[in-house]
Order: C-alpha cells, then sequence, then structure tokens
C-alpha cells in the first residue's frame, strides 16, 4: 500500500463523460445515467484498499441520504486486476452486495476514465453541480484507519450541502488519501 494524496483537479473542470460496465447492475452505464438532478458525486475506489473499507459505511449513509435529494453517485474502480486479482469485476460484484450498493460500481478495465478524472488514490471524491462542473475533490473527512478519529463525512456532505442549499463551498480543499490506483 502506498499512501497517495488526490491530484486535486482543478475546480469548474467539466465532468469527463464514460460508459462503463456496471459490475453489480448487469449494464453498462453513463456519466449522464448516473448524474443526478442536482449534482453528480463519482468516487474511484476498489475492494481491498484498507481507507475504502474504512469509509464505505459513512459513504453508503451519504449515498442513502443525498440520493433522494437529487445527487447521482457512482463509483468507479480502476485498478490493474491482474496484478490486484482481489479487484476484479466478479470481486466488485460481491462488495457490492455485501455492502448493499445501490448506486453502480463501474470497473474501468482500460484505466482511461480514471486518467480523464486525473484519479490517483482509493477513496478519490469529484462532486460535480447540476451543470456538471467541479465545485468539490477532496477528502469525506479527516477520519483514517487507525486515526481514532470518527467518521462523518463531514467534509464531503458540506460539499454536497452547497450545492443543495445554495451555500458558498470554500475553495480550499483538503484532498483525499488513500491507496494510489495500482495502474498496469
Amino acid at each position: 500500500m502506498s499512501l497517495t494524496a488526490s491530484n486535486m483537479l482543478p475546480l469548474g473542470t467539466k465532468a469527463p463523460d464514460f460508459i462503463l460496465p456496471a459490475t453489480n447492475f448487469n449494464s453498462s452505464i453513463s456519466y449522464q445515467a448516473c448524474k443526478g438532478k442536482k449534482g453528480t458525486l463519482v468516487v474511484f475506489m476498489c475492494n481491498h484498499c484498507p481507507f475504502v473499507i474504512h469509509v464505505m459505511d459513512e459513504l453508503i449513509k451519504i449515498a442513502n441520504d443525498y440520493r433522494v435529494q437529487g445527487i447521482g453517485i457512482v463509483g468507479i474502480s480502476s485498478n490493474d486486476v491482474l496484478n490486484y486479482p482481489q479487484d476484479s469485476p466478479e470481486k466488485m460484484t460481491f462488495f457490492a452486495h455485501k455492502n448493499k450498493m445501490e448506486f453502480p460500481y463501474l470497473y474501468d478495465e482500460n484505466q482511461e476514465v480514471a486518467k480523464l478524472y486525473d484519479a490517483a488514490c482509493t477513496p478519490d471524491f469529484y462532486l460535480f453541480d447540476a451543470q456538471d462542473k467541479l465545485i468539490y475533490r477532496g477528502q469525506l473527512d479527516d477520519s483514517r484507519p487507525g486515526n481514532g478519529i470518527s467518521l462523518s463525512g463531514s467534509d464531503l456532505r458540506n460539499a454536497i450541502d452547497s450545492i443543495l442549499y445554495n451555500r458558498h463551498l470554500n475553495e480550499v480543499q483538503k484532498p483525499s488519501i488513500g491507496c494510489n490506483i495500482k495502474w498496469k
């Protein structure tokens, strides 16, 4: 495991489109199909990363809390499955069902989507507004495996609330920290 921070894609960047296979829905899904009426959260994640495992319960709560308010959510795994077979599409399906993920969990086999988003780590969070402009890229909150800080999702929740309640969002944002994406 290599501790890696987000690359911090420039705010205002338009969401790159994609069509990827959904391991938990048996179909291919595009960004447009995942898009929420008020905004869209794209999360680069994987099955085996201890940072992803640490945040899964809170991520599921956020998905459930905000889906009904018009926020679309999608998870994407871009890891090299030849060297990291625990992140294979079959195991992604199991991971999604085990964690009761009701949002699509997509497989980026050729890693092109991760490159379009300049994703660097898992988890890596990208929040786009209704016009598909990036308004937040950063951490879920200050909690990390073993640091004793409870999960709250405060940073990401604050960003989502800024969309829903038309609040100003500070452009100084803390990068997410996690395992590096396993590049081919």
